[in-house]
């Protein structure tokens, strides 16, 4: 098993920028690949970004290329998500997950946190 804690969130205008953090406690969290997701009010899931066990590649949804960046401490436990930039639009609840593997998809993401809400006011 492994627990996820998700923080950082809060309340920034346009333009801004937040960095989430996703702390972990369990099993060795270096086995894991993290994915980051978010969900607004009425909308489905979507992936964000996802960073790979080793923290040496990642990769992210079109709509936050170059404005959003995932890194990870494996020996703090935590992953990271760096958003800058940020427009009305990445409003929604955040959420870290993790898996064997870094997928889009949500179902390949066994372990949750408990998400985390940003909003951002134009």
């Amino acid at each position: 098993q492994v627990q996820l804690v998700d923080s950082g969130g809060g309340l920034v205008q346009a333009g801004g920028s937040l960095r989430l953090s996703c702390i972990a406690s369990g099993r060795t969290f270096s086995n894991y690949g993290v994915g980051w997701f978010r969900q607004a009010p009425g909308k489905e899931r979507e992936f964000v970004g996802a960073i790979s066990r080793s923290g040496h590649s990642s990769y992210y949804e079109d709509s936050v290329k170059g404005r959003f960046t995932i890194s990870r401490d494996n020996s703090k436990n935590t992953v990271y998500l760096q958003m800058n930039m940020l427009k009305s639009e990445d409003t929604a609840v955040y959420y870290c997950a993790a898996g064997r593997s870094t997928t889009q998809a949500p179902n390949d993401y066994p372990y949750w946190g408990q998400g985390t809400q940003v909003t951002v006011s134009s």
